[in-house]
């Protein structure tokens, strides 16, 4: 049955591509919700991007007919912007009518009456609006276009019991994958295998698409970081695969996501010069005027947010240091420095800047680049919506390889638009997970310290 669907600004702000994803329906926005989208248009961040990029895709809609009367979209239905029916009559008097929400509420519901019996719902990202829509007898409905079922993500492994025969055959150089598993896998998906007739007897192995194989860079060391549990591992092979041009890890504080991607974009970065720069990008929430209100240059605006990034390459460097100092010394528990360092960490990330080899940047000025010969580090990846995480997707260049991590729970969410099952980070790793040039990993342990795990696991 063919429904009415109405659109609350937020939808669009959310994809501003939505208009496409309802099929044959009918597509209604109210003129109210234009008036928003032209007020969000100037917003810094990903709010007033969004609102500009729904209007780009209305007026290229509106070329193929009126928007007042309708036009027909290739998908069968149409789209309209409804310029009447502000009716309050219907509404109670506890809601206040010069809110556009309850503008958009008295539209609905006036069509709701007009148009029955053909079903009229509501679709809106917004809870307040959503439980005020319920309560006067509006169907509501979340935008389920790009939402992800958080409980079967996909997490990169699997764990499996095969015969001894078979795993000796894969550390001999790798397996070929027959009968149901081969169904079950996506191309470097990770297997935890254990033998059935030998106790101890186990290995953790990469499906490359055809064969099982051993891991490859499990051992080695990138600026002096090493994996020490099982899914970091995973992550490690993925990293440092020059075949995976897209990796994205997911896991709670404390697992290891950023200074791992740190620590391999160092070394292929500035040890061995498998790329020419590192570009450490992360989104800025909340979206909006923020970052404005900040003196300096671009890079002394982002400072603040690029917290993570600076972290971890002071913890490197201070691990370099201790390294060195434990050779020099001995094996003594406790290290103290020799001697001061002779730059910060601003000072170390400054001198790459300036040769260009480190960049950090926030979306607001990746539109119309091209990376290539590049490793991108996208950060706070569940902070971004799956329009902004293509976006990010689009900027490969040849020689590119670009990281995605994250935690896609919801109270690490701040962004109004997305929520755990419809962020950026699970939608791309849902949709990106059948290609031979994608890996994904989810980390479980958290490695940060006794008290992070007891946070992490207990509140």
């Amino acid at each position: 049955m063919v429904k009415n669907f109405i659109l609350d600004t937020n939808v669009m702000i959310h994809d501003p591509m939505c208009f496409y994803k309802f099929e044959d329906n009918h597509i209604i926005i109210p003129i109210i919700c234009i008036e928003e989208l032209d007020h969000l248009k100037k917003r810094e961040g990903i709010v007033g991007y969004h609102a500009r990029c729904a209007a780009r895709e209305l007026s290229n809609i509106r070329k193929s007919g009126s928007l007042s009367e309708g036009v027909v979209l290739e998908s069968g239905g149409t789209l309209r912007i409804e310029l009447n029916h502000m009716d309050f009559s219907d509404l109670p008097d506890g809601l206040d009518i010069s809110k556009n929400d309850t503008k958009i509420l008295a539209v609905t519901k006036k069509l709701q009456q007009l148009c029955a019996p053909t079903p009229t719902i509501l679709v809106t990202k917004d809870l307040y609006m959503a439980i005020k829509g319920d309560a006067i007898g509006i169907e509501i409905q979340d935008y389920q276009n790009d939402k992800i079922d958080s409980d079967d993500l996909y997490k990169g492994y699997m764990e499996t019991e095969m015969v001894s025969r078979d795993i000796d055959a894969i550390y001999a150089g790798g397996l070929v994958v027959k009968g149901a598993l081969k169904d079950q896998l996506f191309p470097n998906e990770f297997l935890h295998i254990k033998s059935l007739d030998r106790d101890s007897h186990e290995i953790i192995a990469r499906y490359d698409g055809e064969r099982i194989v051993p891991l490859k860079y499990q051992n080695e060391v990138s600026w002096g970081l090493s994996p020490i549990n099982r899914e970091q591992k995973m992550a490690y092979e993925l990293l440092m695969n020059p075949d995976i041009h897209f990796v994205s890890i997911s896991g709670g504080a404390g697992s290891g996501k950023t200074i791992m991607a740190t620590a391999v974009a160092l070394q292929k970065v500035i040890e061995q010069g498998t790329y020419r720069k590192i570009v450490f990008v992360r989104p800025v929430v909340p979206a909006g005027n923020d970052i404005g209100y900040l003196p300096g240059t671009e890079e002394e605006k982002l400072r603040p947010w690029m917290g993570s990034f600076y972290d971890a390459i002071e913890s490197l460097v201070d691990q370099k240091i201790i390294k060195k100092q434990k050779e020099t010394m001995g094996k003594g528990r406790h290290m103290v420095y020799t001697e001061k360092p002779e730059f910060s960490v601003d000072d170390f990330i400054e001198q790459y800047r300036k040769y260009g080899v480190i960049e950090t940047k926030t979306f607001t000025y990746m539109r119309g680049r091209t990376l290539s010969d590049a490793l991108v580090i996208v950060d706070e990846a569940q902070e971004i919506t799956p329009h902004l995480a293509k976006l990010m997707l689009t900027r490969a260049g040849f020689g590119s390889k670009f990281v995605f991590i994250g935690d896609p729970s919801d109270n690490q969410i701040d962004n109004v638009l997305v929520d755990a099952k419809s962020n950026g980070l699970v939608y791309t790793i849902e949709k990106m997970k059948p290609f031979t040039l994608t890996g994904h990993i989810s980390l479980k342990q958290v490695e940060r310290s006794p008290l992070a795990k007891i946070a992490e696991q207990s509140m």
